[in-house]
């Protein structure tokens, strides 16, 4: 498929997505969404392993990108338009890629802000470098955070930080949103995409039906009560110990040796 807004590139079971509108910082229009979403169906049916997004320029992503939705005739103008391009675009993509069945990795090489802050925190790893940081504008111009913030933040840095972000729509640096718990890692601007292209690898190589569950089960453990849990780890378990990777993963334990797990 041919992409307008975004680049993908699949190679050696990892695939690379990048925004790719770096005149407007990757702004993400409707159609940068919806290409996002295609962009990881064609990765899956392509073999990839893990998903790597990241930016092209200086930029993540700025946010949603007013002017490009006015242009496409779907203007999101008023609370009925920004539910529309919610619930047609931006929201199908979350959950998409949050019932991903392989391990995302977000590199995030300078502003996440709005919708783009809510992708750059879906990685299951979230990379930024030191230049980056993380910004929910919403409040600066009357609107209320979106794309899963409101779920996202209070569970991955408390209610108190949570609300210091959607609030007082001040930017966290790189190394604040570490220390918070809000990334994996920030490392300096050189490095980002060696650091995130390491992992990747090692994910890729590593039993996915095994962290396609974890990722399942994590999504329950969020909400779930702790018998839900439970029956969820087990039926997890039950999937995974079917699977050609943990047999593998049995036999190198008993000999000794690597296992080479091949994704099944």
């Amino acid at each position: 498929m041919a992409y307008e807004t975004i680049l993908l590139d699949v190679s050696d079971q990892i695939a690379t997505i990048t925004l790719n509108r770096p005149d407007r910082l990757n702004a993400c229009s409707l159609d940068m969404a919806d290409e996002i979403a295609a962009a990881v169906d064609e990765a899956a049916a392509q073999g990839a392993r893990a998903l790597v997004i990241t930016g092209a320029g200086k930029g993540f992503c700025s946010g949603a990108d007013l002017q490009a939705k006015a242009e496409s005739k779907q203007s999101i103008a008023g609370g009925a338009g920004s539910y529309r391009a919610l619930m047609l675009h931006y929201n199908p993509l979350m959950l998409k890629l949050a019932r991903l069945n392989m391990p995302i990795i977000t590199a995030i090489n300078g502003a996440a802000a709005g919708i783009g802050c809510s992708i750059a925190l879906a990685g299951d790893f979230v990379f930024a470098s030191k230049k980056a940081f993380f910004l929910q504008a919403f409040v600066n111009i009357g609107l209320v955070p979106d794309g899963g913030a409101s779920w996202m933040l209070p569970r991955l840095v408390g209610k108190a930080r949570a609300t210091e972000m959607m609030m007082l729509g001040e930017r966290i640096p790189a190394d604040r949103a570490e220390d918070w718990g809000l990334i994996y890692k920030a490392v300096e601007d050189g490095a980002l995409m060696d650091e995130a292209m390491a992992l990747a690898t090692r994910l890729s190589e590593g039993p996915t039906v095994s962290y396609s569950t974890m990722k399942a089960n994590i999504q329950t453990a969020l909400d779930g009560t702790l018998s839900q849990v439970l029956l969820a780890e087990a039926e997890g378990q039950r999937t995974a110990g079917a699977s050609a990777d943990a047999m593998e993963g049995g036999m190198a334990f008993l000999q000794k040796r690597k296992a080479e797990f091949k994704g099944a």
